[in-house]
């Protein structure tokens, strides 16, 4: 699959947006071009079908398209939450007037199978619970982001009692007490240095 550029800054978007207001049309292409990683992370939700990813990022490109042209920063959400709906109602609209115009077809007949070999059928993507996938892709950039900084603003010992308070880097997690324990020292200080260490990951978050 393409590489695909990535995304706007706030401030970026936001001034593309307002050049869009006044007609600009290569305003709305850098929008579209910059958000094209949201289409295929949608995308990637119906990879089992017998469709071909690069349709689908195809069909998703026309709700961003859509998306970047109706958008209004008054609709009381961010324009990649604006758009992932988009995107995903493209795709759902598709697979529903593919279904429409087969002849024979119904909502259990199988349209590919899911990484078990366990077939999926119409109804399991249409009926399916909707991911906001801006925000799963809002929190996979924080704990990337966390990661990074963690050794950086903290010391050994603020390190500690936050990656195991909180099963960072896949460990388990502890409560304070079982720390203050681990670590000789008492609860209450735990709690001191886990807020200490908090509040320096905030102020460099």
């Amino acid at each position: 699959m393409k590489t695909f550029l990535t995304p706007l800054s706030p401030d970026e978007e936001a001034s593309c947006l307002q050049k869009l207001k006044k007609g600009d049309l290569e305003a709305r292409n850098e929008l579209v071009e910059r958000n094209m990683r949201l289409v295929a992370h949608v995308a990637k939700k119906y990879q089992n079908t017998e469709e071909d990813m690069e349709d689908l990022i195809s069909i998703g490109t026309i709700g961003l398209i859509k998306a970047v042209s109706t958008y209004k920063e008054n609709h009381g959400s961010r324009l990649a939450t604006y758009a992932a709906r988009c995107i995903d109602n493209e795709l759902l609209m598709y697979f529903r007037m593919r279904k429409k115009n087969a002849k024979d077809v119904s909502l259990y007949e199988p349209i590919g199978t899911d990484k078990e070999g366990n077939q999926i059928h119409l109804l399991d993507i249409v009926e399916s619970e909707q991911v906001d996938v801006v925000e799963e892709m809002e929190k996979n950039r924080k704990i990337q982001r966390m990661m990074q900084i963690l050794p950086e603003v903290l010391n050994e010992r603020e390190q500690e009692i936050i990656i195991n308070r909180y099963g960072l880097f896949q460990k388990k997690t502890m409560t304070q007490r079982e720390l203050a324990a681990r670590m000789g020292i008492s609860r209450s200080y735990v709690s001191r240095i886990e807020k200490r260490a908090l509040d320096k990951l905030k102020l460099n978050f």
